[in-house]
């Protein structure tokens, strides 16, 4: 039988932690690197509905790109969330790996499936050296779009409930930066680049002004939309890696937010 450390190993080969940033929390979170794993469950985020779903199908592993835990813990109350999450996980001997920054980083992680979800070519990273991983992307459009164009485009191509564009001026958009999640941080780097269009989830309204000052346009096509497409990439990866394992990506995630 499999083994949780094997799957782990699969996975670090893959999006080394090497790669993940500082302040990141990845690798495998609980469970017993020796356990046996006959069915994995592929999420985004370890929540509690992903958890009882993993009960549910008696998956022995939780395979997530956001960590459940990024801070020491000082307790472990069962009175509170993250508490109640581990408490189950613990009792039904679930493990959980985390892939975060560092599938981002990685060839082929959450940025490049973002880049080929965007139709983009030419995609390099977005970095000091173009050979070098870095958390964000740089790519083109086959042919040139305007600010409103794209920002449709970007919502069709991620099926998202919405996007928010901060138009720049009418300028078309030929070069897009990217970054999956919150990569607001490197708009100004996209711009530096030569980018015309940056492409991320939580920008905050003084960094969109600042965008739009500086002459790049801004589509934030949300946190979770960016993101998601990895849940699926990772799940064709373990299923083409791991003959006699299940594989199931979770069907119960959304995004936090909605219009009303």
């Amino acid at each position: 039988m499999l083994k949780v450390q094997s799957i782990a190993d699969a996975l670090n080969r893959w999006a080394p932690s090497k790669l993940a940033e500082e302040w990141d929390n990845v690798g495998l979170l609980t469970g017993d690197p020796s356990a046996g794993v006959e069915k994995i469950l592929v999420c985004l985020d370890v929540g509690l509905g992903a958890i009882e779903r993993a009960v549910e199908i008696g998956a022995q592993m939780i395979v997530a790109h956001h960590p459940m835990i990024f801070r020491p813990i000082k307790n472990v109350r069962l009175d509170r969330p993250l508490g109640r999450r581990l408490s189950l996980l613990l009792k039904n001997d679930i493990a959980v790996f985390a892939a975060h920054t560092n599938l981002d980083s990685a060839i082929d992680g959450v940025n490049d499936v973002l880049a080929s979800k965007l139709g983009l070519i030419d995609v390099k990273p977005l970095g000091e050296a173009s050979d070098e991983p870095s958390l964000g992307r740089l790519g083109r459009l086959v042919e040139p779009m305007s600010a409103a164009e794209f920002a449709a485009h970007v919502k069709r191509a991620l099926g998202a409930d919405y996007v928010r564009l901060s138009d720049a001026g009418s300028f078309p958009i030929k070069k897009v930066g990217i970054c999956g999640g919150a990569g607001a941080d490197f708009i100004m780097r996209a711009k530096f680049y030569g980018a015309d269009a940056f492409v991320t989830g939580d920008v905050k309204y003084h960094e969109a002004q600042t965008a739009i000052d500086n002459g790049i346009h801004v589509i934030d096509a949300g946190h979770f939309a960016t993101e998601h497409p990895i849940v699926e990439v990772i799940a064709a990866r373990l299923r083409a890696e791991f003959d006699g394992i299940e594989i199931i990506e979770f069907d119960g995630e959304t995004d936090v937010f909605r219009i009303v």
